[in-house]
């Protein structure tokens, strides 16, 4: 069959050097469901409630607040070790439409722990609608993905390997999700180290998460707790704050 070559596109360039940059991490899954019937309560009375992505990235960090170990991350220069980082950065997978085409372009969030929830919400909406040069993680991964090949595998090589530039580049942990679109248990490849996946909400009140992480960082017992911790932060400080942020108006019912 004779078919029509196409050019790979700067979002696609970019995908593509995402999964050579994820070759070898030896990734390890854990799943569970977790019961967020108080926080769907709170959700449900909300006057604004943020979205979804934005709860778990709070939600995780403060976890990870406590937690030093999902703060971590494995550095290969100047030699093998695991480099704790001070505060979480979230990389958060947006799905965007550029010239037509559907792509994944990552969000980046220092310390979402400290933001409050509708600050966390409002920069990944900015990242779903405002063009590509006015988000400034955006442009910086456009940049790289410019570079020639030598100069764009250097720059990546910079990034996944050093500590403090694997925070910078691709952060403490990163959600995806494609529940927006149907569901389904999305098991996602990143650098990593930590990766979270939600699924949509189910009538028994659950929702079904995912983390996978490098198993250089850490084992899978902790991670059980992370889960633990991750529903119980869900239902109560990510309530609270979606409580606080103003109920919706009660409207009279005439009789």
């Amino acid at each position: 069959m004779r078919g029509q070559p196409k050019n790979i596109s700067l979002p696609r360039r970019l995908i593509i050097d995402l999964m050579r940059a994820s070759m070898g991490v030896p990734f390890v899954s854990l799943s569970r469901s977790l019961n967020i019937r108080p926080l769907l309560e709170a959700r449900a009375g909300a006057m604004a409630p943020a979205g979804w992505a934005a709860m778990f990235v709070k939600a995780f960090a403060l976890v990870a607040r406590d937690e030093p170990v999902l703060r971590t991350v494995y550095a290969k220069w100047p030699w093998p070790s695991l480099y704790e980082l001070p505060k979480s950065v979230a990389l958060i997978a947006i799905a965007r439409v550029e010239d037509g085409e559907e792509c994944v372009m990552p969000q980046r969030i220092a310390a979402p722990e400290t933001m409050a929830l509708a600050a966390v919400d409002a920069e990944i909406r900015l990242a779903k609608t405002a063009p590509i040069d006015e988000v400034p993680m955006f442009r910086k991964i456009m940049r790289a993905t410019r570079l020639p090949l030598p100069l764009r595998r250097l720059s990546w090589a910079v990034g996944l390997n050093f500590g403090r530039q694997r925070g910078n580049w691709f952060g403490s942990f990163q959600v995806s999700s494609v529940a927006a679109y149907g569901g389904g248990e999305l098991h996602p490849i990143t650098p990593g180290p930590f990766i979270v996946s939600y699924g949509v909400v189910e009538p028994d009140h659950t929702i079904h998460v995912v983390i996978r992480w490098d198993h250089r960082v850490t084992d899978a017992a902790p991670i059980a707790r992370v889960l633990t911790r991750l529903e119980q932060v869900l239902n109560t400080e990510i309530a609270a704050e979606l409580r606080s942020a103003g109920a919706k108006p009660i409207r009279a019912v005439g009789t």
